[in-house]
């Protein structure tokens, strides 16, 4: 098989990734994966690839996997941040590429669990070696409006400025002060890609789109769940240390809607309410990426055929003999 033919066990090369939306229930069948892997004398190790389950103080509004969810299974990179450190997708990509490797001497099928697509597709493809940019330029770039923005990068970039948004700020900006400060435009670095693993794996990856209804009703259950379980205690340890409200732990979904209620500006319902409607809008935005985005052999399945999808897929590779 290709799988063998890869050298070293069977597992060799391979990497299963279970992708899809906030609530989607990834994290149960990475689970189940990793069981029916020690039903037949191997060993699975997850690998967490959600950009708020690498908090440490997120456990409950990340829906981290507890203790007893994991049965016993082994789970890495889960809470492996303090939130005063941001984790950028280089600094994720970095530390899994790590994890992979380690569990892949060790003989065991790395299996990479999230939704956040930026993060898989950094360690997939790797990061675009953009000079870092002068201190003067982004100064600039960033007191333009808007408007005037883009139509200097319509005049200097404009292949990058037909593929945007007139209203999307944030990369309008990025976009000009790269063509300003390095004098190519930006997908002349993205051309240049570095350090992604695509090349060097046998990916297996399944992208869980379930009934979108299905998927909103649990994401209202769960945010509940997560105000009796802990979560408002979490958002006052985090207010307390004083961190930046920049910094993503403080912006993470159910952080600044809790703050509001915390800090008197709104009543528990209101919060509530507002973070069912950010957890909805977010798992939103993950159907419609992973949708999309990922190249079209992903196989994409509705959450009651994902395992069983996942272990043929495996077996047929013989991965798992």
């Amino acid at each position: 098989s290709r799988a063998m033919s890869k050298g070293g066990s069977p597992i060799g090369k391979a990497v299963a990734l279970i992708a899809g939306p906030t609530a989607s229930g990834k994290s149960d069948l990475a689970v189940e994966l990793g069981l029916e892997l020690a039903q037949r004398g191997r060993r699975g190790v997850v690998i967490n690839a959600d950009s708020a389950q690498v908090y440490r103080d997120l456990r409950v509004l990340s829906a981290r996997p507890t203790e007893a969810e994991m049965r016993g299974i082994e789970h890495r990179l889960f809470g492996a941040w303090d939130g005063a450190e941001p984790c950028s997708a280089a600094d994720w990509a970095n530390a899994a590429k790590r994890e992979i490797e380690n569990a892949q001497l060790a003989g065991a099928l790395p299996i990479l669990v999230g939704g956040t697509g930026l993060y898989i597709r950094t360690l997939l493809e790797g990061i675009a070696p953009v000079p870092p940019i002068e201190p003067g330029v982004r100064a600039a770039v960033r007191a333009l409006p808007i408007a005037e923005a883009y139509a200097a990068l319509q005049r200097e970039d404009p292949e990058r400025a037909a593929a945007l948004n007139a209203g999307d700020a944030a990369r309008i900006a990025r976009s000009l002060e790269v063509v300003r400060s390095t004098g190519q435009p930006l997908a002349h670095w993205q051309a240049r890609k570095e350090g992604g693993i695509a090349g060097s794996i046998e990916l297996f990856p399944l992208v869980l789109l379930p009934n979108r209804e299905w998927l909103y009703r649990r994401c209202d259950r769960r945010f509940e769940k997560m105000i009796e379980q802990g979560a408002v205690g979490e958002v006052e340890a985090l207010l307390a240390r004083g961190l930046s409200p920049s910094l993503p732990v403080m912006r993470a979904i159910g952080v600044p809607e809790i703050a509001h209620w915390l800090n008197g500006d709104w009543t528990r319902g209101q919060a509530i309410a507002a973070g069912q409607q950010a957890t909805r809008n977010y798992a939103k935005r993950q159907y419609t990426w992973f949708r999309r985005q990922p190249p079209a052999d992903w196989t994409r399945v509705t959450k009651d055929s994902g395992a069983h999808v996942c272990f043929e897929r495996l077996l047929r590779s013989n991965v798992l003999t």
